[in-house]
């Protein structure tokens, strides 16, 4: 072993496997950055004198006496508001051609934030999308998770949230993706002028998978210099969560760890939750609320990830073509915010819960008139008017590319009602009826 400049340098390898290697060191610490053969790894594991390390780009070319060199720190990122408007990789170097950004080292993956200073959520955040804002209306501090299959356009819906919502930052973490939708989200953000509310960290798929471990810890360290420090609304986007997933995946299996359910590592829970956790209200108005595509399997909600996901956010949002209007959704079945009720009628309009109701009940409404016409029976009239109000609330209002406020959301419902119902059959109160009824 030899000190060249505080860093700790091995080159007694004993182990290698295809995406970590051991070597025999001490005084070294867990999460510890490291170079083995110049190229980057983080310890994951310390038992006595054996130091595992898992090196993110994979093992090939490291032989026993290949060179390990402890840096001395875990992954940090520069934070600083020179991050605005940049593009930077899994290491939080800058993938845009720009100047390296000045700013405080801060390590990533920090302690999520102690209850004691939490707030509890009470501010809208309005994306423009009525299947979010109408239907299951996101709060600041929120966690919530996109279930959507992978040939969904939720990059698109990504970039458009990133667009429309009303925050001062946005952070976004892309792992996994094609050059394409790194390209396709460098042109949207350069087009619509927002570049300096916008940081993005981004894995593709052609840098190591191993990397996207690193991605979520990057941007919520970005997210939480903007919340902290300067009392900011910061959402975070991530996308693909599940492979954030299959990235623990490879490096649990090359460890040799016993797999759970769907061969996932055993820490799964753990580890999507100290991603999820960082979601908070802060008492000094800053927030981080995370919106996070995880795709699914052929529609399989049962899979350990968005199984596990589930338990720990706060509802899901749910996207599906509605092949009645050859349109995508947010699904107003399978979509839940279990926080919408700390907003709606207060932060928005007093009619917005019982117009929200109201347009669910018809619209399962027309779910039961659709199944009575595949199976033969006749429909009655009002069976036929709720099949006509489905498609108008389908088509002008739920699908994701339209882009509204909640008030304007909110007067498309009063018409709809007012073209296809009477009074008595929507089901709200009579002084809210006396107010905005716009029928007849």
């Amino acid at each position: 072993m030899s000190n060249q400049a505080f860093q700790k340098v091995f080159t007694n390898l004993t182990t290698i496997t295809k995406a970590t290697c051991t070597v025999q060191a001490e005084g070294i610490s867990n999460e510890e950055m490291a170079l083995v053969d110049g190229m980057p790894a983080q310890v994951v594991k310390i038992i006595d004198d054996q130091v595992t390390l898992q090196v993110f780009s994979g093992t090939s070319g490291i032989f026993t006496n290949s060179e390990v060199v402890f840096l001395g720190y875990s992954p940090r990122l520069k934070v600083s508001d020179e991050l605005c408007g940049r593009f930077f990789n899994a290491y939080g170097e800058p993938i845009d051609g720009g100047p390296i950004v000045e700013g405080k080292e801060t390590e990533i993956g920090g302690p999520t934030v102690n209850p004691v200073r939490r707030e509890q959520p009470s501010e809208l955040i309005a994306t423009g999308i009525a299947g979010i804002d109408l239907n299951n209306t996101l709060v600041s501090g929120q966690k919530i998770p996109f279930f959507a299959d992978p040939n969904q356009p939720y990059n698109q819906i990504m970039a458009d949230i990133a667009l429309r919502a009303q925050v001062d930052k946005i952070i976004l973490g892309g792992m996994g993706m094609l050059h394409d939708d790194y390209l396709y989200y460098k042109s949207v953000f350069d087009n619509a002028g927002e570049m300096d509310k916008i940081v993005c960290f981004m894995n593709t798929t052609d840098d190591s998978p191993v990397e996207r471990i690193l991605i979520p810890d990057m941007a919520l360290t970005a997210a939480e210099y903007f919340a902290v420090e300067k009392n900011e609304k910061v959402l975070v986007l991530l996308t693909d969560m599940t492979l954030y997933c299959d990235a623990l995946a490879i490096v649990s299996n090359r460890m040799d760890q016993i797999p759970t359910k769907d061969f996932m590592p055993g820490s799964l829970y753990s580890d999507l939750a100290k991603i999820y956790e960082k979601a908070v209200q802060f008492p000094a108005g800053g927030s981080i609320t995370i919106l996070a595509v995880t795709t699914l399997s052929g529609g399989d909600i049962t899979h350990a990830i968005p199984d596990n996901t589930g338990y720990i956010t706060e509802g899901q949002l749910f996207l599906r073509m509605d092949t009645d209007v050859s349109k995508v959704i947010v699904d107003p079945f399978r979509s839940l915010s279990r926080l919408k009720q700390l907003v709606i009628g207060k932060k928005t309009r007093e009619d917005h819960p019982q117009v929200m109701n109201a347009c669910v009940r018809l619209y399962s409404d027309s779910a039961n008139a659709k199944t009575k016409l595949e199976n033969g029976f006749d429909l009655s009239d009002y069976d036929k008017r709720a099949l006509d109000f489905a498609k108008e609330y389908s088509k002008n209002i739920l699908a994701i590319d339209i882009n509204i406020t909640v008030d304007e959301m909110l007067e498309r419902c009063w018409t709809l009602f007012g073209k296809f119902f009477g009074k008595h059959e929507v089901g709200i109160k009579q002084e809210l009826i006396d107010k905005f009824w716009k029928g007849e």
